[in-house]
């Protein structure tokens, strides 16, 4: 994988712990860093974000070797792996900094995106329409450390035991074929 050749993908689909920990198992993927975007607030605090004022979403930024992974497939493992139904919340995690966005980084993620939500909805595969955001990525701030590959330092962790499990079981079911060694 030469690093010319990496791309990158941002979604938010409420915790950034649970969406970070789906996508690190992908061959292709080569990094997942949690971060902050979509909000005025210079280099927030996890605080901040989750106080619910601060208009950031707790996003994902993947780099990934297109050769190894599409675009499509990081797509469809997200809309898979948390619930895009819902307006503002994932499970038990409410607010705006929790809700279901893609954003994009070029016209042909633009268009991917809103190519897969209409297949998605038509399909007919939630019971209700799909609510995710399609947006232009704005500037990305990189979480605290501490966040950083949070699951694997954490696996104990209530909130890790009780809701990540569940995500990194449809992703393994689903595609055991797209999976790290």
């Amino acid at each position: 994988m030469g690093g010319d050749s990496l791309e990158i993908a941002t979604f938010g689909g409420g915790c950034f712990w649970c969406t970070e920990a789906v996508f690190r198992e992908l061959r292709g993927v080569v990094n997942v860093t949690c971060g902050y975007a979509g909000g005025a607030t210079v280099n927030p605090t996890y605080e901040e974000v989750c106080s619910g004022g601060s208009g950031h979403v707790e996003v994902i930024q993947i780099e990934f070797a297109p050769e190894e992974i599409s675009y499509d497939v990081l797509m469809r493992v997200f809309f898979l792996t948390h619930d895009p139904t819902t307006l503002n919340r994932q499970g038990a995690d409410v607010g705006e900094q929790y809700r279901s966005v893609v954003f994009f980084h070029n016209d042909a993620q633009r268009e991917a995106a809103a190519q897969l939500i209409a297949e998605l909805d038509a399909a007919g595969d939630y019971a209700s329409p799909i609510v995710t955001a399609v947006e232009l990525a704005p500037t990305f701030h990189r979480a605290e450390s501490i966040h950083q590959d949070y699951f694997a330092r954490n696996p104990n962790q209530g909130y890790c035991c009780a809701v990540i499990p569940p995500k990194l079981q449809k992703l393994r079911a689903k595609y055991a074929d797209r999976l790290k060694g």
